[in-house]
């Protein structure tokens, strides 16, 4: 006999809003496939509500996605939760869309706790007129204030000496390199940004550093990723709410430095890039729709601190710890810094084009560390046809860069450190298309003339001064990274014997 509606049984009221929730999570991922057409990239089948994350190893995600794509590309899909992201692999890849689709590609995907932290604030997230300004105001203003000029190298020399000085005091005993390197390389922003160096020993300044780099592995941990796919995990505890409380305490000591700068702020004497915001600020007065407002200052300033100390600091601790274990290449290194410079003059910026040797080894070693391996993510500002798919506006978009520097039609051993990548056949330096690791395109990192002086200057200064090496009766790191928005190397230390 048929069963008509009315001889249904009734449902409870849980019941009812469970089926309710479940008929939504379908219509939810019913909905995704079907907006995403059939020319959407192609990419392993996910579940309703949690996409593709059961999938993914979200400690290691960067290798996680190049063992994907063997599978379905150069170009795929997948859904972190309920968003839409397409991978980009391989070096024409990248550029074409960062480079050839600037403007479609050039929005700044925002997760969760970027939304929660940030704002559209800054230069590094944010997007839209804000960022345009911001990071125009901001180049502008670095480069006033010596950024690829002959003063600013002065002001890297300078910090390089303080470095030598603090390792040589260790006597050639074992010591961790994370915090000198971070105070180095933090003190040639912070004189730039803030206006000065600080000390060493300085207590707040190195609890700033280390509140930084706890954040750069705590956003990229599993447990964040999992709250920027699924929001309402931020009502437990979690690790989400020590990278909140880590940026309460590093903003509040960046308004408290900026209160103090604000009541000493002299027209006739500026000192630094915030002395120059403030008096922008002063101009815009009245002005409602301005961007040159407290929260753009507080930002901006954040994100020129981290980024001008992260990825130069650990690109330098790479290179030292590459050089202990391959005293071969540090000799080599060594020996043309004697034939060029000998033990007493102080390396310029003009001696890079005769020392192509120690160039190669700096360039092989960001090829090689892979600092920023998912590059940050970028986000479709519209519908936008690219290689033949459809990606619609809003798609999440990672540009890996890991992809880049491991593409194998660009690098004869992608796997190995090789400075060999970098010289041609007389030991001439040579350019690489594919070498990219401060991105490209109009997202590309805005300090990069900074950070690559930065990184031959203290590179040469040290190993003209020193001979780095494991400590004895230590095993010897190996060369596996510790992941989060960057690679670093895993905790080690090691002795700086004075040549």
């Amino acid at each position: 006999m048929a069963v008509t509606m009315l001889e249904l049984p009734a449902l409870s009221t849980s019941s009812a809003l469970l089926l309710c929730a479940l008929l939504a999570m379908l219509l939810v991922y019913l909905k995704a496939k079907k907006g995403s057409g059939g020319h959407y990239p192609p990419g392993p089948r996910g579940l309703p509500f949690i996409g593709n994350m059961h999938q993914l190893d979200l400690r290691r995600l960067h290798l996680c996605l190049m063992e994907i794509s063997e599978k379905y590309g150069k170009i795929f899909s997948l859904r972190m939760g309920q968003q839409n992201t397409v991978v980009l692999m391989g070096y024409e890849l990248v550029k074409e869309a960062l480079v050839g689709h600037a403007e479609e590609f050039m929005g700044r995907h925002k997760s969760k706790i970027i939304k929660m932290t940030r704002g559209n604030h800054g230069i590094i997230m944010a997007e839209g007129n804000s960022w345009k300004q911001m990071r125009r105001f901001t180049i502008s203003t670095l480069r006033d204030f010596g950024m690829g000029k002959r003063s600013i190298e002065e002001r890297i020399i300078e910090e390089a000496l303080h470095l030598r000085n603090l390792i040589q005091s260790f006597g050639g005993q074992p010591f961790e390199t994370t915090i000198p390197m971070n105070c180095t390389v933090a003190n040639v922003i912070c004189c730039i940004v803030l206006g000065k160096r600080f000390k060493y020993e300085d207590e707040t300044f190195v609890s700033l550093i280390k509140l930084v780099n706890e954040n750069v592995q705590l956003v990229a941990s599993p447990q964040v990723q999992l709250y920027n796919a699924f929001p309402l995990l931020g009502y437990l505890p979690g690790t989400h709410r020590k990278v909140f409380k880590n940026i309460y305490r590093v903003h509040s000591f960046l308004r408290s430095f900026l209160k103090e700068n604000r009541q000493s702020l002299k027209e006739d004497d500026i000192r630094s890039f915030i002395d120059v915001f403030m008096m922008k600020q002063e101009e815009e007065t009245g002005n409602s729709g301005t961007y040159f407002h407290e929260d753009n200052l507080l930002q901006t300033t954040n994100d020129l601190f981290v980024a001008g100390m992260e990825t130069t600091s650990t690109t330098i601790r790479w290179a030292l710890l590459v050089m202990a274990k391959m005293p071969h290449i540090q000799k080599k290194v060594q020996d043309e810094i004697d034939a060029v410079l000998g033990r007493e003059r102080y390396p310029q910026l003009d001696d890079r084009k005769h020392l192509p040797y120690t160039d190669a080894v700096i360039h092989e070693t960001q090829r090689f560390a892979n600092i920023v391996p998912l590059n940050l993510p970028h986000e479709t500002t519209t519908d936008v046809n690219f290689r033949g798919y459809l990606i619609p506006k809003g798609t999440q978009i990672i540009p890996s860069l890991t992809s880049v520097l491991r593409d194998k039609s660009y690098w004869e051993r992608p796997e190995e450190f090789y400075p060999m990548h970098f010289l041609d056949k007389d030991g001439n330096f040579v350019r690489r298309d594919a070498f990219i690791p401060f991105s490209a395109g109009r997202r590309s990192c805005a300090g990069e003339s900074l950070a690559k002086a930065e990184l031959f200057l203290f590179f040469t200064a040290l190993l003209q001064a020193f001979t780095f090496q494991i400590p004895a009766g230590t095993e010897a790191p190996d060369l596996e990274a510790v992941v989060g928005i960057t690679l670093a190397p895993k905790p080690h230390k090691l002795c700086a014997m004075l040549r």
